[in-house]
């Protein structure tokens, strides 16, 4: 893997998006069994019984651990910190000083001085970078994800249980009700003899736990659970299926981290930050311009979370910002004939239209594609795939507020032109795929709406 900077490889490639549309770094990818029976059939799972999905192996864990850390924490995140005790966690977002999004991240308060933030590398490197150049009394563990780690086991294992079964599939393996326990609060179990901590939250619109404690007892935990769910129609969810989940839930995944502006700060990530941590970009967007790519939190249905009761990078930026933001984060339901005629294309003389996969379509780490009204870009989708519970084709996008408006009929424009040098990308031309707004998580809508039509 290149040890080059990201500032030495701006310097070479002269211009950002230059830099990232030719970047040969694929999707973020779950280095799990693609999936345990199909994948239609594990989406389906966690709407009519209980997913187990393995998140041992996918994600990133950044121990930040002395005196220091909260302060860390809430120097750089958008985030409230007043009251988040021991035992708690939340969606951790961070921005760079104009107020756009370095990234997110889910953030646990594990002992006093003890906190775990887990996801995507892009903001837990911003986080160890601003420790390091910073005044703070704290140090940092880090443990990639198996696709990178050198060698050996997760330090953690993590199962996440959805679904209308969960619960009680959770009673029967710990013998015990089910605590009372609030959102994004933990609480402890017994689980084959072996102390797990449980997150309380929700994926996909559904009730669940995610079970997560020392590798050593992983299996036991998962021989236990697997037991106990024949009685609950436990299904395994492998990685097709699990890399659907966020477009029910409304999560947007990987934003294009904000690492090019004159700031600093900025330059100075930039020197900091290999370029082999930075992720390609995709998609119909070809601004010239990186800063059109850029989101900011209140685009991606972040703006509950910012709190300006103490201060953080970005916070002036975004004091701005809240005062109208522009744009909102929606569903697109793409035209069922659109999508037909676009992979029908594979059958007939090309080149044709750029190939959806099946169930998600995002072919680079960070997709972005043009949304038109009568012509006229007024929003951005950023990630598609397949659900087969509604049996449609959605993007998450952010639109301009004007266009918002559930039932309003927009084009996404799908492929790339130029075509790009990712390996993902083959010879294809543009097209335009029509689609209609609805709210976000589409999930709920659905099941109230969309099904009975």
């Amino acid at each position: 893997m290149s040890s080059e900077s990201l500032a030495a490889a701006l310097a070479r490639a002269g211009s950002p998006v230059e830099l990232l549309r030719n970047l040969a770094f694929p999707p973020s990818t779950f280095p799990v069994k693609p999936e345990f029976t199909n994948w239609r059939a594990e989406q389906r799972a966690w709407v009519e019984s209980c997913a187990l999905l393995d998140q041992s192996h996918h994600m990133t864990d950044l121990f930040v651990e002395g005196p220091d850390a909260l302060r860390l924490f809430s120097d750089t995140g958008v985030n409230t910190f007043a009251n988040f005790g021991v035992g708690k966690a939340k969606q951790f977002v961070a921005v760079d000083p104009e107020g756009y999004m370095i990234g997110d991240a889910i953030l646990f308060h594990l002992e006093e001085e003890l906190f775990d933030l887990v996801g995507h590398p892009m903001v837990l490197d911003w986080v160890t970078f601003n420790l390091e150049r910073g005044d703070y009394e704290a140090t940092v563990e880090r443990d990639d994800n198996s696709a990178v780690r050198a060698s050996g086991p997760p330090k953690l294992y993590r199962y996440e249980l959805q679904g209308p079964t969960a619960a009680a599939l959770i009673e029967e393996v710990t013998g015990a009700p089910l605590p009372e326990v609030r959102f994004f609060s933990m609480a402890g179990f017994t689980i084959a003899g072996r102390r797990v901590r449980g997150l309380r939250h929700g994926m996909a619109g559904q009730p669940g736990f995610e079970l997560f404690g020392p590798w050593e007892d992983g299996e036991a935990v998962l021989d236990a659970l697997l037991s106990a769910g024949e009685h609950h129609g436990l299904v395994r969810v492998g990685a097709k299926a699990y890399s659907t989940a966020n477009l029910e839930s409304g999560w947007v995944p990987a934003p294009l981290p904000a690492l090019f502006s004159d700031d600093p700060l900025v330059q100075e990530y930039r020197e900091w930050l290999p370029v082999s941590k930075v992720g390609s970009l995709g998609g119909s967007l070809d601004s010239p311009h990186i800063r059109d790519y850029y989101l900011t939190p209140f685009d991606i249905g972040y703006g509950k979370t910012v709190r300006f009761d103490h201060d953080f990078v970005g916070r002036e930026a975004l004091e701005d910002l809240a005062e109208a933001p522009p744009r909102t984060k929606m569903t697109l339901v793409w035209n069922a004939d659109d999508v037909t005629a676009a992979v029908g294309a594979m059958y007939r003389p090309g080149p044709g239209a750029k190939y959806i996969e099946m169930p998600k379509a995002r072919y680079a780490t960070h997709h972005e594609d043009k949304v038109l009204v009568d012509g006229r870009q007024v929003g951005i989708s950023l990630d598609c795939g397949y659900l087969a519970n509604e049996r449609v084709m959605v993007s998450l996008a952010t639109l301009e507020n004007e266009y918002a408006e559930p039932g309003t009929e927009v084009t996404v424009v799908w492929g790339e032109h130029p075509v790009s040098a990712k390996p993902a990308v083959e010879e294809h031309v543009q097209v335009e795929i029509r689609a209609t707004v609805a709210p976000v998580p589409f999930v709920d809508f659905a099941r109230e709406n969309y099904r009975s039509r």
